[in-house]
C-alpha cells in the first residue's frame, strides 16, 4: 500500500511495529517455565488437578517422548478428541515438543464429521476418552471407522493404561523444530461445504498470543477463567497462548461450559479476567444466584466469537467488575485475533468498535465490485495482511487461493466499516456463514447432510437471530413428491450424526423457495420471511460492536 496524501481518507491502517518472536511454541514453553517455574500454570477445578510452569514443561516433555516411542515425527498430524482438561494441554504443549501438528477435534463431531476429519486430516494418532455424560466417543469412533482404511496407527485412551504408559515410555526428544512448521491444524468453514484444515503455524500463534497478553496487560499475577472450549482458537490460542506469553495461570471450570462453575471460578481462585462469547454471559446474568458470587477479583476478559450487543457488554462491565472488558475480531484462518481493542481504551471505543489492527498486521477495507480501497466510514469487505495469516487449507490449494489472494491479502468475507481512529465496526458478512454462540456453521454442509434423508428433494438453510446464541439455524425444506415428513422426524435424523449445534432448530416445509431470474435463491429472503413470521425483528436490529 503506497503512502501518500490520500491515505488518511482510505480505509487502510497498519498495527504497530513491535518484535515479533522467533519461538516455536516448545521454545516459549521452556521460556516461561524457566521465569516463573512454581508458578501455577493451570488448575482443572473439574479434575482437582493443578501444574506449575515446571510441572507443564516436564509434561510436555514426556508426552513428546512418549509420542516418539509411537512412531510419531516431526510433520506428522496428532489427533486430540477431547473437553478441556488438563491432559488437553499437556498434549498441545506436547505435540509441540515433539514437532507433530495438533489436529484439534470437535468433541460434539459425530459419526459423519468424525470420519471427513479422519480421512482428510491423515492423523496417525488420536488421544480421547473413551465417554463422558455427553457421548460414547469409543462407539462414535467404531462407526466412523467403519470400512474405512485410514493413516490412523494408534488410538489412546485418557482413561486406560496406555496414557501413563506413554508418559513413562523411553523415546527422545527431536533435534530441530522450525518456528514455520505446523503446530495446529483446526477445521472451520470455508468457502464450499466441508469444513477446511487451518494450518497455523509456531510463528501464527506464539505471535497472536504475544500481542493479545499485551492487549489485555497480562503479568504471571494473573489468572484466566476460561470456559470457552480448547479445541476452538479462542480456547487454545487466545486462552492458552496469551498465558504461555505472559506466565498467566489457566483456570478451567468444568469439561465445558457451565455459567454456574464459570462464575465458581471466579470466585474459589479470584480470577482476574474471564472469556467467554455473548451467550455464555446471557447464561451468566440469567443464574438466580448471580449476584451471590464475589467476582471483584476480575479486572480484564474478552466477549468475541459472535456479534457482541452493546447492552450485554455495558452490563458485564459494570455487574461483573470487568472494567477493562476487550473485544476482538478474526477468523480462525488469521491465527485468530487481527483487530482488538485495548484493556486502557475508552468505553466507547469497547463498545461500538472491534478495536484497531493487531501489532505486524495491515487491514484495509475493499470494495466488493471493484477491489479499490474505500474511503474512511464506507462499508466494504475486510482484508488482512501480516504475520497472522494461516499457511493454508491443507491439501487444499484451490480453496486457499479463494480466500488469500495473489497479492498475499486474505479476504475475510466479513463487511465492516474503518473509523478515522482506523478501528473497526463490523456490519455483516458477505459469505454464507452461520454463528452461532461463537460456532461456525457453514450451512451447505447441513444442506448436503439434510439431502441424505430419503425423503427430502431440496434444503436450504440460513441462519436467524437469537437473543441467547446470536444466530441459529432454520432450514426450508421441499419433499419428494407423494411423501410426508414432521419437523421432530428432520430433527432426529440428524441428531447423532452432525454435532448438536448444527441440527435445525426450525424446520419449515415448503413447495418452492424464493429465486432470482437467474434461478438462484434468494437466502436472503428466506431469513427475512422467518424473522418476520417468528417476531424477531427487535433481536435482528439489536445493536452489535
Amino acid at each position: 500500500m503506497p503512502v501518500d496524501e490520500d491515505i488518511c481518507t482510505l480505509s487502510y491502517s497498519r498495527g504497530p511495529n513491535r518484535a515479533l518472536l522467533e519461538l516455536t511454541v516448545g521454545d516459549l514453553l521452556h521460556r516461561t517455565a524457566s521465569r516463573y517455574p512454581g508458578n501455577l500454570a493451570v488448575a482443572s477445578l473439574h479434575q482437582s488437578k493443578r501444574m506449575t510452569w515446571a510441572e507443564l514443561s516436564d509434561a510436555a516433555d514426556r508426552v513428546a517422548r512418549g509420542l516418539w516411542s509411537l512412531g510419531i515425527r516431526r510433520g506428522d498430524r496428532v489427533g486430540l478428541w477431547s473437553r478441556n482438561c488438563i491432559e488437553w494441554l499437556m498434549m498441545h504443549m506436547g505435540c509441540a515438543r515433539s514437532g507433530a501438528a495438533l489436529v484439534n477435534v470437535n468433541p460434539a463431531y459425530r459419526s459423519f464429521e468424525l470420519q471427513y476429519t479422519l480421512t482428510r486430516s491423515r492423523m496417525k494418532a488420536l488421544f480421547l476418552w473413551h465417554k463422558d455424560k455427553y457421548a460414547d466417543y469409543e462407539e462414535i469412533l467404531a462407526r466412523a471407522r467403519h470400512g474405512l482404511t485410514l493413516e490412523l496407527e494408534h488410538t489412546i485412551y485418557f482413561d486406560s493404561p496406555e496414557w501413563p504408559a506413554l508418559l513413562d515410555a523411553e523415546g527422545r526428544l527431536p533435534d530441530h523444530v522450525a518456528v514455520d512448521d505446523v503446530a495446529n491444524i483446526q477445521y472451520t468453514s470455508g468457502t464450499t461445504g466441508m469444513p477446511k484444515g487451518v494450518m497455523l503455524s509456531h510463528h501464527n500463534i506464539v505471535n497472536d498470543g504475544q500481542f493479545l497478553a499485551q492487549g489485555f496487560h497480562y503479568s504471571e499475577i494473573d489468572k484466566i477463567v476460561m470456559p470457552m472450549p480448547f479445541f476452538h482458537c479462542y480456547g487454545c490460542v487466545i486462552g492458552t497462548m496469551s498465558a504461555l506469553n505472559s506466565g498467566a495461570a489457566l483456570i478451567l471450570p468444568n469439561w465445558t461450559f457451565d455459567a454456574h462453575t464459570t462464575l465458581q471460578a471466579i470466585q474459589q481462585e479470584r480470577g482476574t479476567s474471564v472469556y467467554g462469547v455473548p451467550a455464555m454471559y446471557v447464561a451468566e446474568f440469567a443464574l438466580p444466584e448471580f449476584s451471590s458470587f464475589d467476582l471483584t477479583s476480575l479486572r480484564t476478559g474478552m466477549m468475541s466469537g459472535a456479534p457482541c450487543p452493546i447492552e450485554l457488554m455495558k452490563r458485564v462491565m459494570n455487574e461483573m467488575h470487568i472494567g477493562e472488558l476487550v473485544i476482538a475480531y478474526g477468523q480462525t484462518e488469521t491465527s485468530p485475533v487481527v483487530t482488538m481493542s485495548d484493556a486502557g481504551d475508552s468505553i466507547e471505543v469497547r463498545v461500538n468498535t472491534v478495536g484497531r489492527a493487531m501489532p505486524q498486521t495491515e487491514i484495509k477495507i475493499v470494495s466488493r465490485e471493484t477491489g479499490d480501497v474505500v474511503p474512511i466510514g464506507q462499508q466494504g469487505e475486510i482484508c488482512v495482511h501480516g504475520f497472522t495469516l494461516m499457511k493454508g487449507y491443507d491439501g487444499d490449494p484451490e480453496a486457499t487461493a479463494l480466500v488469500i489472494k495473489k497479492d498475499g491479502w486474505l479476504y475475510t468475507g466479513d463487511l465492516g466499516m474503518m473509523r478515522k481512529d482506523g478501528c473497526i465496526h463490523l456490519t455483516g458478512r458477505s459469505r454464507d456463514v452461520i454463528i452461532r454462540g461463537g460456532e461456525n456453521i457453514y450451512p451447505r454442509e447441513v444442506e448436503e447432510f439434510l439431502y441424505t434423508h430419503p425423503k427430502v428433494s431440496e434444503a436450504q438453510v440460513v441462519g436467524i437471530p437469537s437473543a441467547r446464541l446470536g444466530e441459529i439455524v432454520a432450514a426450508w425444506v421441499r419433499l419428494k413428491p407423494g411423501v410426508e415428513a414432521t419437523e421432530e422426524e428432520i430433527k432426529e435424523f440428524c441428531k447423532g450424526q452432525i454435532a448438536y449445534y448444527k441440527v435445525p432448530e426450525h424446520v419449515r416445509f415448503v413447495t418452492e423457495f424464493p429465486i432470482t431470474l437467474s434461478g438462484k435463491i434468494q437466502k436472503y429472503k428466506i431469513r427475512e420471511f422467518e424473522i418476520e413470521a417468528r417476531g424477531l425483528q427487535s433481536v435482528a436490529d439489536a445493536a452489535t460492536a
